[in-house]
């Protein structure tokens, strides 16, 4: 088959003056802008995803297709405003834009965007000291990919080639990712079961904050002989809906571990970098693990980039003796780290784990008002700092309260793993004037809703 490739030229030479335009989209472009996207995704993307988005179906003639942002307001590609209270699902904490981590990867770009791969890359070593210096205990080498699950199946990896077993031990409704390694370690049969077998090694699934069935499956497996390599767990259920353990889980599990000889690996994808009130949410109950997963807000929201951390002992197999057991050629990439070790900065100069707490205190009670208002729509309020679930009576209910405020000009959405939770997880920049705004939205969906 031949190709004429003149129409894909003509295409994205127009598509490049369009992103390098330095003016906002005409009402006429917009327009046009819009129908070729949703054209595009139905086509060429996924036409299920486009005809699920609250984007399309809540946003009235001319759906909502994002164009720019900043701090926790972001605006549509026809001008209408958006106060973002889902951060991209914990990506940005630093909220949109954040001027310090673009302007610092574009002086990168400039220098040099990707490493050879062969050479020292600088970037890559500063990022994986500040890692070592801001991660609990002795964790100190760290390797890097793009995505959270890439992070977990690396955490898979080392936990397998440190301890010599194949066994883990993960949650009920917990989720890891979606690569063939991490959904092995989901907890919901939803995204599991149609893909057929998964990881060969054996995989208990407990309940999540339950210490006392993880203590009884380590304890079994040693007894029938199948030691267990890693047990794999969230601080705080992101995607089951902000679900925190009761105080004695980490404590217990933490101590369990070492007793039966398996790594504790924290999945702080989502958690990790402040957003639960702590920078580190197993921080909050004095907990080391052995290995420490994060991305998503890694990269400031400007880059995608994720690491997994460890201590010498345990990363030794990951060196020796073949230095290359595990690589990936784009992970870790200068533009990368730099957005990382910019969003680090400011992470630590504005202690906007600080921040997501005093938020929080503030946020968490009034929602938990309004869940004793309304009993009739709320299940309950979960969560700590700035991950937060509001459970609903139904997924209905939870979709009719998110439709709500989008059409009000707020962005929140359901959770993977629980489908009548909507999680709140704004920009941990959000401010106190922004968060009353979305209270004011909130209470008059829930109006709206409750007459119905």
């Amino acid at each position: 088959m031949t190709h004429d490739y003149e129409d894909a030229l003509e295409y994205s030479a127009r598509w490049l003056d369009l992103i390098r335009m330095d003016r906002f989209p005409t009402e006429a472009e917009g327009k046009q802008i819009i129908d070729e996207s949703k054209q595009n995704f139905a086509e060429h993307f996924n036409r299920g995803w486009l005809e699920y988005r609250k984007s399309v179906t809540e946003a009235g003639d001319w759906a909502a297709v994002e164009w720019t942002g900043s701090g926790a307001i972001f605006k549509d590609v026809l001008g209408r405003e958006y106060l973002d209270c889902l951060g991209g699902y914990g990506m940005m904490d630093l909220g949109w834009c954040h001027p310090d981590v673009i302007e610092t990867v574009k002086a990168q770009l400039t220098r040099s965007p990707m490493p050879s791969q062969e050479l020292i890359d600088p970037l890559r070593g500063v990022l994986a000291k500040l890692l070592s210096t801001i991660t609990p205990g002795e964790l100190k080498y760290s390797w890097f990919a793009a995505s959270g699950t890439e992070s977990i199946e690396a955490a898979i990896k080392i936990a397998k080639l440190f301890t010599g077993r194949a066994a883990f031990i993960v949650a009920v409704k917990a989720f890891h990712g979606k690569t063939m390694g991490s959904l092995s370690m989901m907890g919901k049969s939803d995204y599991r079961a149609p893909m057929g077998p998964m990881y060969a090694g054996p995989v208990y699934h407990v309940p999540f904050g339950d210490a006392e069935a993880v203590e009884r499956q380590l304890e079994i497996c040693d007894k029938v002989g199948i030691p267990v390599a890693g047990v794999l767990f969230e601080p705080i259920q992101g995607e089951a809906g902000a679900i925190v353990p009761p105080d004695d889980f980490w404590p217990r599990i933490r101590a369990a571990t070492k007793k039966y000889g398996a790594l504790l690996i924290a999945d702080e994808v989502q958690t990790g970098l402040g957003r639960t009130g702590k920078l580190w949410g197993v921080e909050h109950w004095n907990v080391i693990p052995d290995i420490l997963s994060v991305a998503k807000s890694l990269g400031g929201g400007v880059m995608p980039v994720s690491a997994v951390c460890t201590t010498e002992e345990i990363f030794k197999p990951m060196m020796y003796p073949n230095p290359f057991m595990h690589t990936t050629t784009t992970g870790g990439g200068a533009l990368a780290c730099s957005a990382a070790i910019a969003s680090i900065h400011v992470t630590l100069r504005e202690r906007l784990w600080e921040q997501a707490a005093q938020k929080g205190d503030y946020l968490i009670p009034k929602l938990q008002e309004f869940a004793s208002q309304y009993p009739q729509i709320y299940e309950k309020i979960t969560g700590k700092g700035l991950l937060i679930g509001m459970h609903f009576k139904s997924p209905e209910i939870g979709y009719q309260v998110a439709a709500g405020l989008f059409k009000r000009g707020v962005l929140v959405a359901g959770t993977l793993t629980s489908a009548q939770t909507i999680r709140i997880e704004p920009p941990l920049i959000i401010t106190k004037a922004q968060i009353d705004i979305l209270l004011d939205r909130l209470e008059d969906t829930l109006k709206t809703i409750a007459v119905k």
